[in-house]
Protein backbone atom coordinates (compact mmCIF):
# COMPACT_ATOMS: atom_id res chain seq x y z
CA UNK A 1 0.00 0.00 0.00
CA UNK A 2 1.60 3.41 -1.16
CA UNK A 3 0.16 7.11 0.52
CA UNK A 4 0.11 9.79 -2.02
CA UNK A 5 0.46 13.25 -1.31
CA UNK A 6 -3.22 15.10 -1.52
CA UNK A 7 -1.34 18.95 -0.80
CA UNK A 8 1.76 20.76 1.02
CA UNK A 9 2.62 20.09 4.14
CA UNK A 10 2.13 23.44 5.27
CA UNK A 11 -0.95 24.41 5.63
CA UNK A 12 -1.11 28.32 5.51
CA UNK A 13 0.50 27.74 2.24
CA UNK A 14 -2.72 28.75 0.61
CA UNK A 15 -3.48 32.37 2.36
CA UNK A 16 -0.63 34.22 0.55
CA UNK A 17 -2.12 33.73 -3.07
CA UNK A 18 -3.58 37.14 -4.14
CA UNK A 19 -5.49 38.07 -7.18
CA UNK A 20 -8.81 36.30 -6.05
CA UNK A 21 -11.93 38.50 -5.17
CA UNK A 22 -13.88 36.39 -2.62
CA UNK A 23 -17.34 37.16 -2.01
CA UNK A 24 -17.25 39.26 0.87
CA UNK A 25 -14.57 41.58 -0.57
CA UNK A 26 -17.36 42.18 -3.55
CA UNK A 27 -20.01 43.38 -1.23
CA UNK A 28 -18.17 45.70 0.54
CA UNK A 29 -17.72 48.21 -2.39
CA UNK A 30 -21.32 48.82 -1.94
CA UNK A 31 -21.16 50.21 1.92
CA UNK A 32 -21.82 53.62 3.01
CA UNK A 33 -22.40 55.64 5.50
CA UNK A 34 -24.70 58.41 6.52
CA UNK A 35 -24.24 61.02 9.30
CA UNK A 36 -27.42 63.13 10.25
CA UNK A 37 -27.15 66.61 11.07
CA UNK A 38 -27.55 66.46 14.78
CA UNK A 39 -24.58 64.05 14.78
CA UNK A 40 -22.29 66.63 13.39
CA UNK A 41 -23.71 69.63 15.61
CA UNK A 42 -22.69 67.17 18.86
CA UNK A 43 -19.70 66.51 17.35
CA UNK A 44 -18.63 69.64 16.57
CA UNK A 45 -19.94 70.43 20.36
CA UNK A 46 -18.48 67.82 21.10
CA UNK A 47 -14.93 69.09 19.79
CA UNK A 48 -15.91 72.69 21.56
CA UNK A 49 -15.92 71.62 25.03
CA UNK A 50 -12.64 69.87 24.79
CA UNK A 51 -11.18 72.59 22.90
CA UNK A 52 -12.15 74.37 26.37
CA UNK A 53 -11.14 71.78 28.94
CA UNK A 54 -8.03 71.33 27.57
CA UNK A 55 -6.94 75.23 27.43
CA UNK A 56 -5.65 77.21 30.42
CA UNK A 57 -7.95 78.57 32.96
CA UNK A 58 -5.20 81.74 33.28
CA UNK A 59 -5.54 83.75 30.80
CA UNK A 60 -1.60 85.88 30.81
CA UNK A 61 -2.52 88.65 28.59
CA UNK A 62 -5.35 89.99 31.48
CA UNK A 63 -2.85 88.87 34.44
CA UNK A 64 -0.61 91.23 32.81
CA UNK A 65 -3.09 94.37 31.96
CA UNK A 66 -3.96 94.17 35.75
CA UNK A 67 -0.09 93.59 36.87
CA UNK A 68 0.68 96.76 34.98
CA UNK A 69 -2.51 99.23 36.46
CA UNK A 70 -1.45 97.85 39.95
CA UNK A 71 1.86 98.83 39.67
CA UNK A 72 0.64 102.52 38.58
CA UNK A 73 0.51 104.11 42.36
CA UNK A 74 -2.48 106.56 40.81
CA UNK A 75 -4.66 103.67 39.71
CA UNK A 76 -6.15 102.76 42.93
CA UNK A 77 -8.01 105.69 43.99
CA UNK A 78 -11.77 105.66 45.23
CA UNK A 79 -13.45 105.32 41.77
CA UNK A 80 -11.80 101.79 42.01
CA UNK A 81 -12.43 100.97 45.62
CA UNK A 82 -16.00 102.01 45.09
CA UNK A 83 -16.56 99.79 42.19
CA UNK A 84 -14.43 97.04 43.80
CA UNK A 85 -16.77 97.21 47.24
CA UNK A 86 -19.95 97.16 44.61
CA UNK A 87 -19.17 94.04 43.26
CA UNK A 88 -18.50 92.56 46.46
CA UNK A 89 -21.24 93.80 47.94
CA UNK A 90 -23.18 92.50 44.98
CA UNK A 91 -22.03 88.90 45.34
CA UNK A 92 -22.68 88.71 48.84
CA UNK A 93 -26.35 90.02 48.42
CA UNK A 94 -29.06 87.37 48.06
CA UNK A 95 -32.36 89.79 47.95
Amino acid sequence: MSIDRLGPIDPIHNYGKTGQVGPNQRQSQNDSISVSEEARFKSELYNATETVRSSSDVRTDRVAEVKSKLENPNYIDDVVLNAVAERIIDLFDTE
